[in-house]
């Protein structure tokens, strides 16, 4: 399989703006996106890198092990739900695939139809399809033990 062109973030923000809610802003002097006016991600100073939140803390050192050219922190964002990805190093679907699930996260519930009925909708059923899903408070507390 052939390896597909890096994304940089102009291209990301180009695409990013057409998704529901999504709106150009700044953060700390750097362009960032928010959706509805809460925080979705921005780039860092070098240009090639975005923050994409809602990491957690063993999927963050899961991904810097297994992918540390692509994925990092800094001292920031060591005690923080936060990592870093390298659009340079990265796997275009997978920046995408990222950010579609960060979307969700972000976006009001009530935007979410909206994704789906857009033209991003067959990819979005593919990329989320193989999500993991977090068990339900009922079946979460079902595996507990009595007592």
């Amino acid at each position: 399989m052939p390896k597909r062109k890096p994304t940089t973030y102009a291209a990301l923000e180009k695409l990013l703006l057409r998704w529901p809610g999504v709106e150009l802003s700044q953060s700390y002097g750097r362009p960032s996106l928010k959706v509805k006016g809460k925080f979705f991600t921005w780039v860092k100073e070098d240009g090639d890198s975005i923050v994409l939140g809602g990491i957690d803390f063993d999927e963050r050192d899961m991904l810097m092990e297994t992918q540390g050219d692509v994925f990092y922190i800094t001292d920031h964002y060591r005690n923080s739900r936060y990592v870093l990805m390298r659009l340079s190093k990265a796997d275009p679907g997978m920046v995408e695939t990222y950010l579609r699930r960060r979307w969700f996260e972000v976006a009001p519930k009530k935007l979410h139809a909206a994704f789906d009925s857009g033209p991003q909708a067959r990819t979005r059923k593919a990329a989320t399809a193989s999500a993991p899903k977090k068990p339900s408070k009922a079946r979460r507390q079902s595996r507990q033990p009595r007592r």
